[in-house]
């Protein structure tokens, strides 16, 4: 259970592991497929290229490990790096890359979620503002890919009673494999595809699309998983458990192991996805922000413009390397990029202290079986110190080999937990393995993150909270304690509060763009879980269910949502859907009414969570949108910096495309998306930004008004402040004039764009840089 913390990390390598022979896996990446190309004379196309290549007697058959044929056209290989640098040179191919290692972005969610859209809106019917929108129909033939670990298709998450047949559009399948087979898939889950997973290896390589990491079907259950009644972690976080879109179908594409995801695999699962008719694709996984790649090397970036270009939803999480600022990943333009919040549940574990059996609260997930009453000596890690060590901070953080077991034996040790420290596992299993009766980790940032202890006693406790406890030990000789174990907390306040591990904008990518796009649940969701042998004792059977963190769980909270909006809006492009998700009904408060926070308790920013934690239902009716398409994008890349050429690594052009001859960074604001960045203005400066909206409500005829919510020292005019639809104009442009004043000591603006027809409000976040 514990090794569910891997989850967290982001990071990103490339793949180098050299075969005997010192070859490595390429992705030959060659655009578009052509037109009127069949699959099976692009396959052999490609096994002929690759022939040319290889030394006399090697068969391409055996060193190809994918081809994409649908959506883009391509392959991965195994060559040696002159057989990869011969290939840059052969007509028709655009890149060669070494393939990528990407990793993944590890019931009451949706309840909250509409508890607090509920409030929000019945406070802006009060003002006259928008109203809810009404429940989304009871079937729906939406279908969500995702590219993920697997699936456990055992679940009762995925069970088909009372679906109807598969959609007839639907042209995927169900591999055999390990452990799987075609009977495994059924009128929910629908497909399921596995990849070779090129230079990853670890204990979850199989060729089976069976999950054994627990990922895929977490995300899978949490996205368009059916109601599940009597759901619950050993007891914790009971009630129903259920996916955003639970009348979805699912279809599930093995890209990764627990050892990472391979960039030709991810590929090759949108490149099988957009042709087997998914409507929404769901990406829990990203590169690292420290080692990311450019637009045209990066597989997600790639094989979401495609899916995109083709009308597929692609819906990514932004990456697990928060609080740091500039550290969201999956931040191109044609990509929904989801932060994490969390929700008002809380696991409680407390410390209680002898003398007056004062209680301080701590979260974890531990089934502790200590005493209730305060009866085990209580020491620190500093106290513990072993006489060997000299270093007294790292004993205070319980760093391994610092402490005198004779010291914490049978005792509650306080320990101290930094960034940089060794892992709290490690730190834990060392101090149990030593005889300790259980450990209080003093760890302010990850406080909210429920870790699973299991049965050793563990709880963490804030800095504040973690004062009174040493206030405690220095009163008194013999200071004892107990750790409780853990309880469920619901109406918890605040929330949501941001994620401390959630990536933040600005993108370092792509500073003139708003990223993330917007947060939703991913601290402690329940959801379906594979079976496990790690169970608490006295527990004979291992839960269906598990509590896990991350953005990997705010992603499909959304592609959920996403779904949905489909359901009800099937010709709607992808940037439509996300405009309507991101416009309207997403807020930007708690469950208090007051702004949203971060971990720390700062006020957050868009550059936290975009446009505000999701509305699930608000979205069906946004009444005016924000149109791209893919001319739009190959503008922002001509603006980004790419020339054609370099266009063509990531798609085919229009004929006689150039890019314009005033291109530049300073453009992108110009981008037609639902929120508004402008970075470099002057103090005394201006910046004139222009958008075009949609009018996709009901009444064709009808009047919007503007609403400028501007912070101090910015003037903020649009241009004309209304707007009329009529029967013959649907779509209207208007423009935003950002100027300063006053601005000394400023970096940072924020605020918002408003349109109501009185009952739609049409909110667009926007951020300027001084």
């Amino acid at each position: 259970m514990w090794l569910l913390l891997w989850f967290f990390a982001a990071l990103a390598v490339t793949g180098d592991g050299l075969g005997s022979d010192g070859s490595k896996v390429y992705v030959v990446y060659m655009g578009t497929v052509p037109p009127r190309t069949s699959p099976d004379l692009l396959r052999q196309s490609q096994l002929r290229l690759v022939g040319t290549v290889l030394k006399r007697g090697q068969k391409a058959e055996r060193v190809v490990v994918q081809q994409y044929k649908h959506a883009f056209s391509g392959f991965a290989a195994r060559l040696s790096k002159d057989e990869a640098a011969s290939l840059r040179r052969k007509p028709g191919v655009v890149s060669v890359f070494p393939d990528p290692v990407y990793q993944l972005h590890t019931t009451r969610s949706w309840e909250f979620l509409q508890e607090t859209a509920v409030k929000i809106d019945s406070a802006r019917r009060s003002t006259g503002g928008a109203k809810a929108a009404a429940a989304p129909p009871a079937t729906t033939d939406t279908i969500i890919g995702l590219l993920d670990s697997g699936i456990w298709p055992e679940s009762p998450s995925f069970d088909d009673a009372g679906f109807g047949p598969v959609p007839s559009r639907w042209k995927g399948t169900c591999m055999t494999g390990r452990d799987f087979n075609s009977s495994n898939c059924n009128k929910k889950l629908i497909g399921a595809r596995y990849y070779d997973l090129g230079e990853v290896r670890g204990p979850a390589q199989s060729n089976s699309p069976r999950d054994q990491a627990g990922h895929g079907t977490h995300t899978s259950s949490t996205a368009a998983g059916n109601a599940v009644t009597g759901a619950s972690y050993y007891g914790l976080a009971p009630g129903t458990a259920k996916g955003g879109s639970a009348a979805s179908r699912v279809a599930m594409y093995r890209v990764c192991s627990e050892a990472g995801c391979a960039g030709s695999a991810i590929l090759a699962g949108f490149d099988d996805a957009i042709a087997d008719g998914v409507d929404v694709i769901s990406v829990s996984l990203g590169a690292s922000p420290y080692f990311r790649p450019d637009f045209s090397d990066d597989p997600i970036a790639i094989g979401s413009f495609h899916a995109v270009a083709k009308g597929v939803m692609v819906v990514c999480s932004a990456g697990n390397s928060g609080p740091e600022a500039a550290t969201v990943v999956n931040a191109a333009p044609w990509i929904l990029t989801v932060a994490a919040t969390t929700i008002d549940r809380n696991f409680e574990s407390d410390v209680v202290l002898g003398g007056n059996n004062s209680a301080v609260k701590g979260g974890a997930i531990n089934f502790s079986n200590l005493d209730k009453s305060p009866k085990y000596p209580l020491i620190t890690g500093e106290a513990a110190k072993s006489s060997s060590v000299s270093d007294s901070d790292s004993a205070s953080h319980c760093e391994p080999g610092t402490l005198d077991t004779s010291k914490t034996k049978g005792k509650i040790v306080l320990c101290h937990h930094s960034d940089g420290d060794t892992s709290k596992v490690e730190k834990v299993d060392v101090l149990n393995s030593a005889g300790a009766v259980g450990c209080i980790l003093v760890n302010k940032a990850e406080v909210a993150v429920a870790t699973t202890y299991l049965d050793f006693p563990v709880t963490e406790v804030t800095s504040a909270a973690a004062a009174a406890i040493h206030k405690y030990i220095a009163s008194t000789s013999q200071p004892v304690a107990t750790i409780t174990p853990t309880t469920t907390v619901t109406e918890y306040k605040p929330a949501p509060v941001v994620a401390y591990f959630s990536s933040r904008g600005p993108s370092s990518q792509t500073g003139n763009l708003l990223k993330p796009d917007v947060a939703a649940p991913g601290v402690n969701i329940l959801a379906s879980w594979i079976p496990t042998t790690s169970l608490p004792i006295g527990q004979k059977q291992a839960s269906q269910f598990n509590l896990v963190s991350g953005t990997s769980m705010a992603c499909p909270h959304v592609a959920g949502v996403a779904a949905t909006v489909k359901s009800w809006n099937p010709t709607w492009s992808p940037a439509a859907i996300r405009s309507a998700i991101m416009t309207t009904g997403a807020t930007q408060l708690n469950n208090d009414r007051a702004p949203m926070t971060t971990d720390s308790g700062s006020v957050a920013t868009p550059y936290d969570y975009g446009a505000g934690q999701v509305h699930p239902t608000a979205a069906l009716d946004p009444g005016l949108v924000y149109e791209l398409g893919e001319d739009d994008y190959l503008q922002f890349l001509c603006n980004y910096g790419y020339n054609a050429s370099t266009i063509k690594l990531i798609t085919s052009l229009p004929s006689g495309f150039n890019c314009a001859a005033n291109a530049s960074k300073d453009l992108i604001s110009n981008l037609n998306y639902p929120s508004i960045t402008v970075t470099g203005l002057s103090k005394t400066g201006s910046r004139t930004v222009t958008r075009a909206v949609t009018n996709v409500g009901a009444l064709e005829e009808s009047t919007y008004t503007v609403t400028v919510s501007a912070p101090a020292g910015l003037d903020v005019k649009v241009t004309p402040s209304k707007l009329e639809f009529t029967k013959s104009v649907k779509k209207l442009a208007f423009q935003v004039n950002f100027s300063g004043k006053n601005m000394a000591g400023k970096s940072t603006l924020s605020g918002s764009v408003t349109w109501s027809d009185g009952k739609h409000m049409v909110r667009s976040p926007f951020v300027v840089t001084i």
